[in-house]
């Protein structure tokens, strides 16, 4: 049971897997592609980006892998699952990115294995890119100095490899593990999350795609996801597929902003608030451009009467 037929939609709009169909580009997510396509067409070393969790990283990651011309680039992509991996097995999985598969485990002949592929590649004018999705688990300075090792396997005035990091803003922090590491940082990029215009263009381009003939999101539920999702993409997602499996259950035809409140606090997106946590997006009174206190005000007293009951 789900509710594309009853909203005539020919594929689900808000699911979060990153499908490159569905990317939506932001002001900030074009500005981070033009800036990572300028660091691996430059060949610029090392390149960072960072954001929250549910920002777009991983789509961004595979957008950008995905417009990388094979005739002119080797590039692959990790996704660190943990944090304990060791420089061994980070060396041997750059080298199977590479092309290059090797069952020994000492580390000079990996290295040597590298420096070999390096030089090849850069004979054939093909640039060598390695994209790490997850990049807040590189936690130990070992792995991070051997990132500046292998970044040291360069010629005059030429990088042989660019690395693209891709994480949480812990990343910055875990960088810094290895100071001269993070001074070889060529380009250092914070994604941000959808301002309110963003997010109702975000809606209408995944509901348009999904085949809708008409917005079913009132302006008053736009302006409520923005203020619960706090711009970000996979909540943004999360708030509205709730909400249109409840309005086809309810067999409405328009979601209003009633609806995506009670969504959103029986998903839990009150916790910023409840827990006096910062909120990145604030709600704002449009018309004295400050706080809405009285907005936050209500959904305190809502959270608290629920208690209580």
């Amino acid at each position: 049971m789900n509710y594309l037929g009853y909203f005539r939609l020919k594929k689900e709009p808000f699911s979060n897997a990153p499908i490159q169909e569905f990317f939506y580009s932001s002001k900030s997510h074009s500005d981070a592609i033009l800036r990572l396509k300028y660091a691996v067409s430059s060949m610029k070393g090392l390149a960072v980006l960072t954001g929250e969790i549910g920002a777009g990283k991983t789509t961004l990651a595979k957008r950008l892998l995905g417009s990388l011309n094979s005739s002119k680039y080797l590039a692959g992509m990790m996704i660190m699952v943990h944090s304990r991996i060791t420089p061994i097995w980070f060396l041997k999985r750059v080298l199977a990115l590479l092309g290059v598969e090797d069952e020994s485990t000492e580390k000079l002949r990996l290295l040597t294995l590298l420096h070999k592929r390096l030089i090849d590649l850069n004979d054939k004018n093909i640039k060598p890119i390695i994209l790490i999705d997850e990049a807040q688990m590189l936690q130990s300075r070992e792995i991070m100095e051997e990132i500046r090792g292998i970044l040291n396997m360069e010629l005059p005035h030429k990088k042989l490899i660019t690395f693209i990091l891709f994480g949480l803003k812990e990343l910055e922090e875990n960088i810094h593990l290895d100071e001269p590491l993070a001074q070889r940082v060529a380009l250092n990029f914070r994604l941000s999350s959808l301002t309110l215009i963003a997010t109702e263009n975000y809606i209408k381009h995944r509901l348009r795609l999904s085949g809708a003939k008409r917005m079913f999101f009132s302006k008053e539920a736009v302006e409520k996801i923005y203020y619960y999702s706090r711009g970000i993409p996979r909540l943004i997602n999360t708030i509205c597929d709730n909400a249109m499996f409840e309005t086809f259950i309810q067999k409405k035809t328009v979601i209003d902003e009633i609806l995506i409140k009670d969504v959103s606090l029986s998903l839990g997106l009150n916790y910023y608030l409840t827990n006096n946590q910062q909120v990145t997006n604030k709600p704002i009174n449009k018309r004295t451009n400050v706080l809405n206190y009285k907005a936050i005000d209500d959904i305190l007293s809502d959270f608290n009467n629920k208690k209580e009951q």
